[in-house]
């Protein structure tokens, strides 16, 4: 159950660091009429985030226009990759502006193909198809899409997918979620989708893959019933990964069953996770794979990307969208690529991550703290109820208010039940920052107890 954070200023400590600026009331008094606009005329589903003004962002610091700074924790649900406002993607964006060249719908450019012939030469073989689109959830629903009629040629439909899951907010996205609650709105569900325990979650007492084989015995399916598994390539509610050998079982167990495996790397993609694909982590190539946030660093686009005898399975011009390749967006996504690429910053991602990890596992001296799951710059505190594993939701908001009252910022908890404190900060960050946020996590921890 999602909740709203409270529009009623509260004076708190002035902060001023190198990272964090706070002079003023939180949330500010002057942005209460923006804020109170914001309400009245969006949906409640618009007012889950930290009520804060973004009036611009640069390297790893939000601003408002009333003289605080924060140190953002989560790259704007993890789009920020190579920064907030890096110039080398601006400047990209501004060589096509000026042309102008704003939309072209799927008629061919120039920097549509410069783009998707980067994404096809950084991606392994077989998978050698770009297909462009604009958000995550597009992706997966093409990839459900694409699968499917993969799947009917040869008389199969199921997809397995995994308990936890969230893939989007659209139909077929949430279908394939593994969270019950966010598809209580699906009037018809798909009695072919079948739902695993995911290995990967910390309160998964039983990590082979043998409880795969044996719920699929249980529920008498056979390998030739099923045409697709898709898995986020981490969990991104939870921060937490497979194990590599589970990871490997499941490939193995597609290759002998011709059944399509795809990877949902909308998060974990472009070096997030301290490798540059977050499935280079187990080792093996998802037949297809899904990707968006931080493609670009800035501005709306996402692919698909997958072997040719899957991507090719629809004639010109009947799978196609709007705004696939925007020039613009086009643009970002090509910079923000090559800065990636440049400057090698899933290295720095790694290096970072391993900070994060001491750090983080300091917290585990307080009782609230749970489990700390995560790698590279992903990283996901399971706040629970003392002497339990029971996750508390309100702890965690209560948190994440007083981190952002003290000049840092994360989103709202997410994961299971809403009691994951996610950490995504940009991949430029350094370790001075992650130890000065980390010491205001704590000190919002000891706050609270």
């Amino acid at each position: 159950m999602g909740k709203q954070f409270p529009l009623i200023p509260e004076k708190v400590k002035k902060i001023e660091t190198k990272y964090r600026k706070i002079v003023t009331d939180i949330p500010v008094p002057e942005s209460l009429p923006i804020l109170e606009k914001l309400r009245r005329y969006e949906p409640i589903s618009m007012t889950g985030q930290p009520p804060i003004i973004w009036d611009r962002a640069v390297g790893i610091n939000v601003y408002d226009k009333y003289g605080n700074m924060w140190l953002d924790f989560s790259s704007g649900v993890l789009v920020a990759n190579a920064g907030h406002g890096n110039e080398y993607v601006i400047n990209e964006i501004k060589k096509i502006i000026e042309k102008p060249l704003l939309h072209n719908y799927c008629f061919p450019s120039e920097i549509r193909a410069e783009l998707v012939e980067k994404i096809a030469s950084l991606s392994p073989e077989p998978l050698k198809k770009v297909f462009l689109l604009t958000t995550g959830a597009e992706t997966i629903e093409c990839a459900i899409k694409l699968a499917r009629t993969y799947g009917k040629k040869r008389n199969r439909k199921i997809i397995i997918t995994f308990e936890g899951a969230f893939h989007g907010r659209t139909l077929g996205a949430q279908s394939v979620g593994g969270i019950p609650e966010l598809k209580e709105w699906i009037v018809n569900p798909d009695p072919d989708i079948i739902v695993m325990p995911f290995p990967g979650d910390p309160r998964c007492k039983d990590r082979s893959f043998d409880l795969f084989l044996k719920i699929l015995a249980e529920r008498k399916i056979e390998g030739k019933d099923v045409c697709a598994v898709i898995s986020e390539t981490y969990q991104g509610g939870n921060a937490s990964f497979m194990p590599v050998e589970y990871a490997k079982s499941l490939r193995e167990w597609c290759d002998k069953n011709g059944v399509i495996l795809i990877f949902d790397e909308v998060q974990a993609g472009f070096g997030r996770t301290g490798t540059f694909w977050g499935f280079q982590h187990y080792g093996i190539i998802p037949d297809l794979f899904c990707l968006g946030k931080g493609i670009s660093s800035s501005l709306p686009i996402s692919a698909v990307v997958g072997r040719e005898d899957i991507m090719n399975q629809y004639q010109p011009g009947t799978m196609t969208s709007t705004h696939t390749g925007n020039p613009v967006c086009c643009a970002s996504a090509l910079g923000s690529i090559k800065y990636i690429e440049e400057n090698r910053l899933w290295e720095n991602a790694e290096r970072m991550g391993r900070v994060f990890e001491r750090e983080l596992n300091k917290l585990k001296k307080y009782e609230l703290v749970g489990f700390v799951c995560g790698k590279g710059l992903v990283w996901g505190l399971h706040i629970v109820k003392p002497k339990t594993e029971q996750p508390d939701s309100d702890k965690a908001f209560e948190i994440v208010k007083k981190c952002y009252e003290k000049g840092l910022l994360l989103f709202a908890p997410v994961g299971y039940k809403g009691a994951t404190i996610k950490i995504n900060p940009p991949l430029i960050i350094n370790e001075e920052a992650i130890v000065e946020g980390c010491s205001v996590i704590e000190e919002s921890i000891k706050e609270l107890i």
